[in-house]
């Protein structure tokens, strides 16, 4: 071990006004973070917003995107300053989102500080992001995200220890000032969870008989985890893995594992040689994409099939005490949980949501339409344990995924689904279309759009089961008498102008029905959903920027 001698400085400061956390952290370019105080002033934030962490374990790490080291640094040395005893820090900064979660939750450490703006690209002129991760490996509740905010507002000062920077990719143990700083394998906590979830010797089975995939990283956070998973214990080929290193710009990818930016595994998927499974995960390794030969799967259907497989999995083979989903995915899981007799949740977007649910055992899985499914083993989305559960459903019920599919849709019915975004419009525009669907709402009801009639219509809003607390104003609901969906909602990933998000569902139980093109199917909501919003005259857009 060696020591870093090094004094506490008291840094004078000013606030920023625009470091409100949005619903995962504070994400906007990368060269507002690089702003003389901008990151500290959010840290100082974070750490003066809490309690009773002296001489408790903070877990630092992020995504490896462009900035991510230095912001380790930074961290560490306030961390340190602030009175954490240890820091745990992921080898080279890295750690995926749902790994923080893990190694928080393993080590009992206090909370986490995880560096990411997950699925949005990285690189100077790109974005970056932190968050605060709480003890029980979730994103912080919105009380903690208020306070967080509130002290930015008011910030004079930051305390950080004056010290030589710490060597990221050495294992191993180091001191700043009274902090002892550890540098931990990014994996291995990670993997040996997985291990006693999955039946890993049946998967490595079914790869020995001929079994392949192709897994795109996107030259983000999950490579090393892959390689180390598939590739390594699971004994899938040499080059399963597709972009496997991290980079700091991710390659010029853009790492969100949706069918625009990801659109070579569709369309590898769907050809001659289309191995058995195509998936990828993002940028932070909490979103996931699962397309088998021959069938992409929506994230919505991917959860229900989850759900109702999931006992397959030595983890859950006792099976599952209920499923969340937030209120925009489709009704598809609800469908299972009833036939599983299970409860429902139905949450605001947002994974912090499911986290006392989680907790008080009320349900095991969790799912959003963005692609994120996970768990109870953590309290994170997890993409890579979504792909290792779609594995280990495939290697125990010996069928294809469009099989399985196929006979999911032939049990439970078909909730034809699509999400379109329109993404930075001009904030104004945003805030009018739903200032105006509020001043709607009342008179919806009952109004007949083709063969269509509005059975209600509302502004989402959710009672927490656990605490009680109350979120308003979490999306707009068309819902029709037929049980079809509108569902409108600002998101809060973005960090340039606004993003509209408008869902569109459909519940088609016959059979004979269940392969019609998805758009084909949703067109006349589709085009019911831009007449009573006014997309077009409030956003200048005449179709979507994405269509998933």
């Amino acid at each position: 071990m060696t020591l870093a001698l090094a004094e506490i400085r008291t840094i004078a400061t000013t606030p920023f006004p625009d470091q409100r956390p949005g619903t995962s952290g504070l994400r906007k370019k990368t060269k507002v973070f690089q702003q003389p105080h901008y990151l500290a002033n959010f840290v100082q934030s974070i750490f003066s917003s809490l309690d009773g962490f002296e001489g408790k374990t903070l877990v630092v790490g992020g995504d490896g995107r462009f900035f991510n080291r230095e912001a380790i640094q930074i961290v560490i040395r306030m961390a340190a300053a602030n009175g954490f005893g240890e820091i745990l820090v992921g080898r080279g900064g890295i750690l995926s989102t749902p790994a923080a979660s893990a190694l928080i939750r393993a080590e009992k450490a206090f909370g986490g500080i995880v560096l990411s703006a997950s699925h949005n690209p990285g690189g100077p002129d790109a974005d970056f992001g932190i968050k605060y991760n709480i003890s029980n490996g979730g994103p912080a509740p919105e009380k903690i995200t208020e306070a967080i905010f509130a002290h930015s507002k008011t910030i004079e000062s930051y305390r950080i220890v004056e010290a030589p920077d710490v060597d990221l990719d050495a294992l191993g143990e180091t001191r700043v000032g009274e902090a002892k700083v550890r540098i931990v394998d990014p994996v291995a906590v990670y993997q040996s969870l997985m291990e006693t979830l999955f039946d890993f010797p049946a998967i490595a089975q079914m790869f020995r008989d001929g079994f392949t995939m192709k897994f795109d990283a996107m030259s983000a956070v999950t490579g090393p985890y892959a390689k180390a998973i598939l590739e390594g214990s699971l004994g899938a080929a040499p080059g399963s893995v597709l972009n496997g290193e991290p980079l700091p710009d991710f390659g010029h990818h853009h790492p969100d594992p949706n069918l625009v930016h990801a659109r070579h595994l569709y369309d590898l998927a769907m050809s001659d040689a289309a191995p058995d499974l195509c998936a990828a995960s993002d940028g932070d390794g909490d979103r996931n994409l699962v397309i088998g030969r021959g069938q992409f799967v929506t994230p919505s259907d991917s959860l229900a099939i989850i759900a109702a497989n999931a006992h397959l999995a030595p983890g859950y083979k006792g099976g599952i005490a209920g499923v969340a989903r937030s209120m925009p995915t489709s009704r598809a899981a609800d469908r299972v949980a009833e036939k599983l007799k299970i409860g429902l949740y139905e949450t605001p977007t947002g994974w912090k949501f499911f986290g006392n649910l989680l907790d008080a055992g009320k349900v095991t899985i969790c799912g959003e339409e963005s692609a994120g499914a996970g768990s109870n083993h953590v309290r994170e989305k997890d993409g890579l344990w979504a792909i290792l559960m779609w594995l280990n459903i495939l290697a125990a019920r010996k069928q294809s995924v469009k099989d399985i599919v196929r006979a999911h849709w032939a049990a439970f019915g078909r909730n034809y689904y699509s999400r379109h975004d329109y993404e930075e419009i001009a904030s104004e525009g945003a805030d009018a279309l739903i200032d105006g669907l509020r001043a709607k709402l009342p008179g919806l009801a009952g109004k007949n759009f083709g063969a269509l009639t509005v059975e209600a219509a509302d502004d989402f809003a959710y009672a927490d089961p656990v605490d009680g607390s109350v979120s308003k104003n979490q999306g707009i609901r068309v819902l029709f008498a037929d049980g079809s969906r509108i569902v409108y909602r600002l998101s809060g990933t973005g960090t340039a102008g606004a993003t509209l998000r408008v869902y569109i569902e459909r519940f088609e139980p016959d059979p004979a029905k269940h392969d019609i093109e998805t758009q084909a199917a949703l067109a006349d909501l589709i085009a019911i959903a831009g007449e009573i919003a006014e997309i077009r005259r409030h956003t200048g857009r005449d179709t979507p920027s994405v269509i998933t």
